[in-house]
């Protein structure tokens, strides 16, 4: 099985951690079930950036970002060329390595 290794935040994983992940799961199914409480406002439906993650290695073994996230990702706070919306993002069969960005954007939250 996959694992995923999530590099330290300092809020909701300050010691980093390795977690196994099944493969066909998204990285923020992954992060909650494993007591790592990554912002989600819009429920996962794909209508915000405050589960914006960094894929450090393993990119390019996720399934391919749509449109519509891409254009979301455009308003992430530390946007990078591995940036996922770890909503969308879905685990293959390769290991992965994600930052969560020290800040995120939630619109709804901060009355934008």
């Amino acid at each position: 099985m996959p694992q995923i290794v999530v590099l330290p935040h300092h809020a909701l994983c300050p010691d980093g951690a390795v977690i196994e992940a099944p493969a066909g799961k998204s990285i923020c199914d992954v992060l909650l079930e494993n007591d790592i409480d990554i912002e989600h406002a819009c429920e996962k439906s794909c209508a915000c950036t405050t589960c914006h993650v960094i894929v450090r290695e393993g990119f390019s073994s996720l399934n391919e970002a749509g449109e519509t996230e891409e254009d979301l990702l455009d308003k992430a706070w530390g946007l990078e060329a591995s940036s996922r919306l770890s909503c969308q993002a879905i685990v293959a069969e390769e290991d992965l390595v994600v930052e969560i960005p020290r800040y995120t954007i939630n619109h709804a939250s901060e009355n934008h």
